[in-house]
């Protein structure tokens, strides 16, 4: 099936009514109706989609609780796909949160109490062996993104095992409604690896594999079976990882790159939407990306990704890697992340600080420096926290950046809210209003000193539609670094054309004209890199053009 033009459909009567990317509900025309048995099995009045939407939206406003909100969001999208698309882009700021950050990971955790029907495939160990015969239960056969999660490491949630099913529906949803990929051309994933949260496994309505989590040897050749399955089955597709544990993202990413057309979204994505609102606000500042001191809270895939992506963005500046690494400082758990630690992962050791780095410094009062100690020393001008814990951006740390920077910038990302490092309003109270802010989840403006300071998320749905969007358009077969990097610049270039002042990302009404620029960005960048065939720039905005659908229902016929 394509985006546009006519669809024709193998089935009729109730069972179409029950296939949520052909029912049109009240909206199925008089000769439709007549046409696939529908006379009697529907009210007499033929509504549109518009007056649909109007309706569906007064149920949701009726909704009390955004959990409840969210499970009649994803039973619309279980019965008229159209529908649920065609809603949320006519109440987009108001729905992504129900669907996405900050409630899904309420979905998750409740994954198994609020299942109603299948959507995606569930790929447990125990059947390793059949991997391809389940890939090809597909409902679709024409699948361009996966999305796929082992459910170690859902937002800052840890494990829920099966439950994580709800991040690559909620990311492949954003596909469609950010990026425009048609929704039937799309497959959500859980490799189901058994699970170590030990309120899943007691939980009697637990429905994933109730086994300790498979870990080593065995892990490993799990995830090798399922790549060769989807390699064979989809030569083309873009598989993208999510919520895997800090090691294991790293190692899948270093270990797949090169054999099929993948991206992690946790390291990558996160990454380049990080440096689109740090560049947003150098440029607001009149501050150069050479001027940066970064510290960041966390030294896992997801910090890691951002460092990296801020020295790749130095290196096409002329800036050396030797000198960009004097720019970064991570911190773990225990405190600043030094060369004498044991059991460094790989990904790790470039950031790792020397005596030599550290010299001038007192000794840290706790055997390691700690995150106060750090900011003291360094005295950076911009915090970034991917920390997954609550209230570390302390007021004495925050205050001790603002001595030393003018605009600090201060990025807590942790999500779902519960997670943030600090709250914008104690952010920008203890700055005096002079810190440039964005949070990994959705905060509303600050009002402070009679002027509302507006609060940008670090959304990745920003990034990964219109990535997703320029890889399929370009027909990319691989997904470089470098083209993380083109879209995050020209997200940035999104966010000061918006005109907002402080604002340093893109208002989310904007979303798909954004998805579409970063979709060219990424497409002309894999044909520099030659991982695309050689096309000029008119024929990829009409090939991303001809990809980018919009829910409307299209004229049905009889197979």
């Amino acid at each position: 099936m394509r985006p546009t033009g006519e669809v024709v459909v193998p089935f009729d009567g109730p069972l179409l009514l029950e296939t949520p990317i052909y029912n049109k509900g009240t909206a199925f025309p008089q000769s439709e109706r007549v046409e696939f048995g529908l006379e009697g099995l529907l009210p007499p009045h033929v509504t549109d989609l518009e007056e649909q939407t109007e309706r569906v939206w007064e149920e949701l406003c009726f909704m009390p609780s955004q959990e409840q909100r969210h499970i009649y969001l994803r039973s619309l999208q279980d019965r008229n796909e159209v529908l649920f698309y065609n809603l949320l882009l006519s109440h987009l700021e108001e729905t992504m949160p129900l669907i996405y950050t900050p409630v899904v990971g309420w979905a998750c955790r409740h994954f198994s109490h609020i299942y109603r029907r299948p959507r995606g495939l569930f790929i447990a160990h125990p059947n390793r062996d059949n991997i391809a015969r389940i890939l090809r239960h597909r409902p679709f056969r024409d699948v361009d993104v996966i999305v796929v999660t082992d459910g170690e490491r859902i937002l800052g949630l840890g494990d829920q095992g099966a439950g994580g099913m709800g991040i690559p529906i909620g990311k492949l949803s954003l596909y469609t409604l950010c990026g425009g990929i048609h929704p039937a051309r799309t497959l959500p994933i859980v490799l189901d690896c058994g699970t170590d949260n030990e309120e899943r496994l007691r939980d009697p309505h637990y429905l994933g594999w109730r086994h300790p989590r498979i870990r080593g040897e065995d892990y490993v050749a799990f995830m090798d079976a399922f790549v060769r399955a989807v390699r064979d089955e989809f030569p083309g597709v873009l598989l993208q990882w999510e919520d895997f544990s800090r090691d294991n993202a790293s190692f899948l990413l270093e270990r797949y790159q090169d054999d099929l057309c993948t991206f992690n979204d946790d390291i990558q994505g996160t990454a380049a939407v990080t440096l689109a609102a740090m560049l947003s606000a150098l440029e607001i500042t009149n501050a150069g990306l050479a001027d940066v001191r970064m510290v960041l809270l966390g030294a896992g895939s997801a910090a890691v990704g951002i460092a990296d992506l801020f020295l790749a963005a130095l290196a096409k500046r002329g800036i050396s890697e030797r000198d960009a690494l004097q720019s970064v400082w991570l911190l773990n758990s225990r405190g600043l992340v030094t060369e004498d630690i044991e059991g460094l992962q790989p990904f790790q050791r470039k950031f790792a600080k020397s005596s030599d780095d550290l010299s001038g410094w007192p000794p840290p009062k706790g055997g390691r420096y700690g995150l106060a100690e750090v900011v003291n020393n360094v005295k950076p001008n911009t915090l970034i926290g991917v920390s997954g814990q609550p209230g570390l951006f302390t007021e004495e740390v925050v205050r001790s950046i603002a001595r030393a920077a003018p605009h600090p910038i201060i990025l807590p990302l942790s999500n779902p809210t519960s997670r943030s490092e600090a709250v914008p309003e104690d952010l920008l109270r203890w700055t005096e209003g002079r810190a440039i802010v964005a949070t990994g989840s959705p905060f509303p403006p600050v009002l402070l000193h009679g002027r509302d300071h507006p609060i940008a998320q670090c959304n990745n749905s920003y990034v990964f539609p219109g990535l997703g969007l320029g890889v399929l358009a370009s027909g990319a077969k691989r997904v470089l670094p470098s083209m993380f990097l083109a879209g995050a610049e020209e997200l940035s270039r999104c966010a000061l054309e918006a005109g907002k002042g402080e604002a340093v990302l893109p208002p989310l009404a904007s979303i798909r004209e954004v998805s579409r620029r970063i979709a060219l960005a990424v497409a002309e960048e894999a044909v520099r890199t030659q991982v695309a065939e050689p096309a000029s720039r008119e024929s990829l905005e009409s090939r991303i053009a001809s990809l980018t659908w919009s829910p409307a229902y299209p004229p049905l016929t009889r197979a």
